[in-house]
């Protein structure tokens, strides 16, 4: 039943084009464009409306509705696609992927050893930026080429001119041979600025010359009988002709143009875009809509209508795989945008037929990719989870896991890890660490009793204050449908006593894993269980065993190497707590501030002669 207001206003529609935006109790649900606001607004409420079910989901929710009138069809359709980015409504096909900044490439001449960066958008800082290009993928394809051709540097690392190194070593980059290390004095800036001339040759789009050139340099270099160098040379040149090779995919006429298809993929579609420039193929995207596959061809216009919205180039033809409702409309908005005249077409044969069919065939293919990722994800994750409810005898798939383990060396720095799967999956937010507070000596069993009762005393006492309130519990509250002991029988019995000592009023299950045969171990069964090796369900818990183990060891090393750190400047005479703390944030590590000369101590702030002596002496003693 419509109220009184919406009737109302149904009667007063105008005969002329705008945009109507739908409500439900306030809130934005649908925007949409009419030639005639009288005729397409009334149709939604029509009794005898054959409407799709995702259309009369949202009629059955409108009680309010608004309209802007517009003088011409072209306006309607602008102000459509503003409203539609601006507020993203719950019922208009949406453009996930769309992306507010397109990538360049930036190349910082003004630096006395430029680097070549990918960037997101254009600053005014006098550095040359190339682009923008169709997608992150492609340039940064073009910026792995460039980086295997030319030994640019790609570090932040502070440099020292005049040939004076750093004190740290050079990286790896420098050693495979694709740097030439200016961090340490390797190459002056004349020597290195022909390399970035070189490469904004080549952005710029003259790579025959720069072939030629290195051609040139080879056979120079070979004459001399240098043949390191030449071979080097050799495998510039042919980098650049593959990166050439592969925008040499597929020529037609040398145009400009965009090849969009679009494909049903479940509730939503899927857009396959391919672009080319000059006749060449330079990249492909592909994009998600929000609700498109109800209607194939309005999804397409609402992916054209959004995406060249914010494009950085429109090219002059776009080839699409159905037609679109508005295609003089779009053409005409899309030729105001570009400043000259744009075609929108949906070929039927030869050449750019098959450039269509080529768009449809990837996106195709991009579905099946997902939805068989989809099902092998669900086995690893959920079907693993139900697996392994069935062979441990559980009424139902748990929901969530929790595994631990315990670290430590000889007793000393004893911690333990507590890690989660949620549905089967990492839940790393709810990962936690735990010093061993009431165990002397490396006694794991008693760890591990005092880590369960703390975890669970703490959890039960928050689940309850949440559920007191109104509130569903999380954190510690969020209390787990099965735990997984990092050990044998005796390492369960002793995890199962603590936990009983907690009044719960519903315990977890629990089960040991041991790990030489990969035995699960549970409370009330003497013998062992052992899985199938290919069972999803143990790949499952060794995964969950394995980050327990890695989260501790990894807290343990790391308290480990503050504690020697710490013990090993605390017997320095005249160095106290701040100016520990001050070499340690100079030099981040110990074997730095030991390889350190006393005038480099003395860099670190606070540090006195008489000090940076004591601490190069302590070293070297």
């Amino acid at each position: 039943m419509m109220n009184e207001t919406l009737e109302f206003k149904l009667s007063q529609l105008p005969d002329s084009p705008g945009v109507y935006q739908m409500k439900s109790h306030g809130e934005l649900i649908y925007v949409g464009k009419a030639v005639n606001l009288k005729n397409r607004v009334r149709q939604y409420f029509h009794q005898s409306a054959a409407h799709p079910p995702k259309v009369q989901a949202m009629v059955d929710r409108i009680d309010d509705f608004e309209i802007i009138l517009c003088d011409t069809e072209l306006e309607a359709l602008i102000l459509e696609c503003n409203l539609i980015k601006r507020n993203r409504p719950f019922y208009n096909i949406l453009l996930k992927d769309d992306k507010q900044f397109y990538p360049y490439i930036r190349v910082d001449v003004n630096a006395d050893y430029p680097t070549v960066t990918f960037a997101r958008r254009v600053e005014k800082d006098g550095a040359r930026y190339f682009g923008p290009y169709m997608s992150a993928t492609i340039v940064r394809g073009v910026l792995d080429t460039l980086h295997k051709v030319f030994p640019l540097r790609t570090c932040k690392q502070e440099l020292h001119f005049g040939g004076a190194p750093s004190r740290k070593r050079p990286c790896l980059r420098w050693q495979m041979g694709l740097c030439l290390a200016p961090c340490q004095g390797g190459v002056m800036p004349g020597a290195y600025r022909p390399m970035v001339d070189q490469v904004v040759s080549f952005l710029s789009g003259r790579e025959d010359q720069l072939l030629e050139k290195l051609k040139a340099q080879m056979l120079e270099a070979s004459a001399r009988m240098e043949f390191e160098r030449a071979a080097a040379l050799r495998d510039r040149i042919r980098a650049v002709e593959d990166l050439l090779q592969k925008q040499k995919a597929l020529s037609v006429e040398g145009e400009d143009r965009d090849v969009l298809a679009v494909a049903p993929d479940g509730a939503d579609a899927l857009v396959q875009a391919l672009f080319l420039r000059q006749g060449k193929i330079v990249g492909s995207e592909r994009f998600a809509l929000d609700g498109g596959s109800a209607d194939l061809s309005e999804s397409l216009q609402m992916f054209v209508l959004q995406y060249y919205d914010g494009a950085p180039f429109i090219p002059k033809e776009i080839l699409l795989s159905a037609p679109v409702e508005d295609r003089e409309v779009l053409e005409e908005l899309l030729s105001e945008k570009k400043g000259g005249r744009v075609y929108i077409h949906v070929p039927q044969r030869g050449e750019k037929r098959r450039l269509v069919e080529m768009a449809e065939k990837n996106a195709l293919e991009e579905i099946r990719k997902r939805d068989e990722q989809f099902i092998r994800q669900r086995q690893r994750t959920l079907g693993a989870c139900e697996d392994l409810a069935r062979f441990l005898g559980l009424p139902a798939a748990p929901r969530r896991i929790e595994g631990y383990d315990i670290s430590n060396t000889q007793g000393t720095l004893s911690v333990a890890s507590e890690v989660v799967m949620i549905d089967g999956m990492p839940a790393k937010q709810e990962y936690r660490h735990y010093r061993i507070k009431t165990v002397v000596g490396p006694n794991d069993f008693a760890s591990m009793a005092e880590v369960i009762h703390r975890r669970f005393s703490r959890g039960e006492k928050e689940r309850l204050e949440a559920l007191a309130e109104g509130r569903t519990p999380t954190g510690f509250g969020d209390l787990p449908d099965l735990v997984l002991i990092d050990g044998g029988p005796e390492q369960l019995k002793y995890a199962l006593d603590a936990i009983h000592q907690v009044p719960m009023e519903r315990y977890p299950n629990m089960f040991g894993l041991a790990k030489r045969f990969e035995e699960i171990y549970l409370p009330d069964r003497e013998e062992p269980i052992r899985l199938d090796h290919h069972s999803e369900a143990l790949r499952l818990i060794q995964r969950l065993r394995d980050e327990a183990h890695r989260f501790a060891i990894t807290h343990h090393k790391k308290l480990r190497g503050k504690q020697a750190v710490r013990s090993r400047l605390e017997s320095i005479p005249g160095v106290g707590p701040a100016r520990r703390r001050s070499l340690l944030t100079h030099f981040r590590t110990l074997d730095e501030i030991a390889a350190a000369s006393v005038e480099q101590l003395l860099e670190a702030p606070g540090m006195t002669r008489p000090a940076a002596e004591a601490v190069y002496r302590a070293f070297r003693s």
